[in-house]
């Protein structure tokens, strides 16, 4: 069974040791943690959606339509760039809370994390992060 990455991130926090963690991190590597750390950690990503929480209504967790396994792909809509230019604001404000009420409350809330720059994990540092995928995050 695959878990889902607010799943990971729990089963992380329960690992005493760093060596432990980081290859716990390793064997976890899914794009969507890597894209979670990256854009938590990685100051040449800027978001450009408001800090804070967005109004949104939780989804029931034995209910998501969604995982943030397949929704991670559009966080480069909500980062400054190409991408993000050509949608209004209003739009990708929508998207973003609509992707929010889509997924599990849990993975809801690390997303929250990462758009507001915030640790993903209790232990879950920027220098963790470079030691467990070196070359993923920039600056």
């Amino acid at each position: 069974m695959e878990l889902e990455v607010f799943e990971i991130l729990e089963r992380f926090e329960n690992i005493t040791s760093k060596n432990e963690r980081v290859k716990f991190l390793q064997e976890q590597s899914i794009p969507a943690l890597k894209d979670v750390v990256r854009g938590c950690f990685d100051e040449s990503l800027e978001f450009v959606l408001p800090a804070g929480t967005p109004p949104y209504t939780p989804n029931r967790p034995e209910s998501t339509p969604s995982s943030l396994r397949k929704l991670h792909r559009q966080f480069g809509d909500f980062v400054r760039g190409a991408r993000s230019a050509v949608i209004p604001q209003f739009k990708l404000e929508r998207q973003f809370v609509l992707m929010l009420e889509s997924i599990h409350p849990s993975d809801a809330l690390v997303v929250l994390k990462m758009i507001n720059k915030e640790q993903p994990a209790k232990y879950l540092t920027r220098n963790l992060a470079v030691e467990t995928w070196p070359g993923l995050i920039k600056k």
